[in-house]
């Protein structure tokens, strides 16, 4: 196995659920040594969500891959010496809680600004670190909606719609991880660390592209357009004659000249009024109509045949067991397995793939304190009984 590009990095992990872990599992997927602490009794609340066999969420052994557990607890302040320790050796910590809260237990990133300098803190939360809404709480699912995220999905007149995933949160955790490497970039010119300030909602926010400016510019409102895109025709799903859904982004002039002809439409092809953006938009519903009139006379792989002949983006719509048998996917190798238990478990692939240093699966989810004796141990040193005397008073 080749060392990751952040090989040599050392993370302390005190997020639980998906915004700050999903962070450390970025880090550590190319390389960085995550030290993932939890509460000794239960740990991250996350190793029970969703599908849950032999005991652990089937979701726990991706997510928190290549991570050390360590079980400290953080309301007592044997715990929380040990915690300053671990960070006092450390290149970053995340933290994911509601802003004020570490600070509480004195773990905040000012504690550490004479003893770990260059320290790179990232802190993930509903609305930032500060303004008026900064100690509210704020999960993904409220966080979409106040970001304006949610305000463009769905069909109009109708209650906004979410994707079945927590996306907010998850790409907070993208976030974060940009800026984390970002702040380890400078911190080679500059020599100290910074704190990283990731609010779900800004994340979500810059994920927007030009409804702020359009509204600014010309006062429009981004309305929700259902399957379509406001402005860019054609861009839909159609359903076809087999009921099976297929995605077609004609909007091009020639792609759009192309898609026509394979719709046995040519005189919309060489319509002079649909020959650019501006007049198929006028003509949206008339496009619409004609797509899907065609989509409905053949089955979905008959459309996606003559349309990749025809050199059009178009697609299917899969659900993960069409993913998990596609040639493509397999080619890509998107799937990663690992054995839980004795037993095969396919878990996604790290992206994105360096050519040199690509990132790698080291080992899945850890048992809960797996590695309470290496960590305190060797990087505490901590003797057996120090460590035993921990346990006795379930500060592990």
């Amino acid at each position: 196995m080749s060392a990751g590009p952040l090989s040599g990095y050392r993370v302390i992990e005190l997020g639980q659920l998906i915004a700050g872990p999903f962070t450390g599992s970025m880090l550590g997927y190319f390389g960085a040594e995550v030290i993932k602490i939890e509460p000794p009794k239960g740990g991250d609340p996350i190793r029970q969500w969703r599908v849950v066999e032999d005991g652990t969420s089937l979701w726990w052994h991706s997510i928190a891959r290549n991570k050390k557990s360590v079980t400290i607890d953080l309301k007592t302040s044997e715990g929380v010496a040990l915690v300053k320790q671990l960070i006092d050796t450390a290149d970053v910590v995340i933290e994911n809680f509601r802003p004020g809260v570490v600070e509480k237990w004195g773990l905040g990133p000012d504690e550490f600004k004479q003893s770990n300098p260059k320290l790179v803190y990232a802190r993930i939360s509903g609305y930032g670190q500060t303004g008026p809404n900064a100690s509210k709480a704020g999960f993904a699912s409220v966080c979409e909606g106040y970001s304006g995220f949610r305000y463009v999905n769905g069909h109009p007149g109708e209650a906004p719609v979410r994707p079945n995933l927590s996306i907010g949160d998850t790409i907070a955790g993208i976030h974060a991880t940009l800026g984390v490497t970002m702040a380890l970039l400078e911190r080679e010119k500059s020599g100290s660390g910074q704190v990283v300030d990731v609010a779900l909602f800004e994340a979500m926010f810059n994920l927007l592209e030009a409804v702020v400016p359009e509204y600014s510019g010309a006062g429009v409102v981004r309305e929700p357009s259902g399957t379509t895109v406001t402005g860019i025709v054609p861009t839909n799903t159609y359903v076809c004659a087999d009921g099976k859904y297929v995605v077609i982004g004609g909007n091009g002039d020639s792609i759009f000249v192309r898609l026509m002809e394979a719709a046995e439409r040519p005189d919309m092809a060489h319509d002079q009024r649909l020959a650019n953006n501006t007049g198929r938009v006028a003509h949206e519903g008339e496009i619409d109509v004609a797509l899907a009139s065609w989509c409905l006379q053949h089955d979905s792989e008959v459309i996606l045949d003559k349309l990749a002949a025809a050199r059009v983006p178009a697609g299917p719509i899969f659900s993960v067991k069409d993913m998990m048998a596609d040639e493509h996917y397999k080619a890509r190798g998107l799937f990663e397995r690992v054995e839980i238990n004795g037993k095969p478990l396919d878990i996604p692939a790290i992206i994105p793939k360096l050519q040199r240093t690509p990132g790698q699966t080291r080992w899945s989810g850890p048992e809960l304190g797996e590695h309470n004796e290496e960590v305190l141990g060797d990087i505490l040193g901590l003797s057996e009984g120090a460590l035993a005397e921990l346990r006795d008073k379930g500060v592990m």
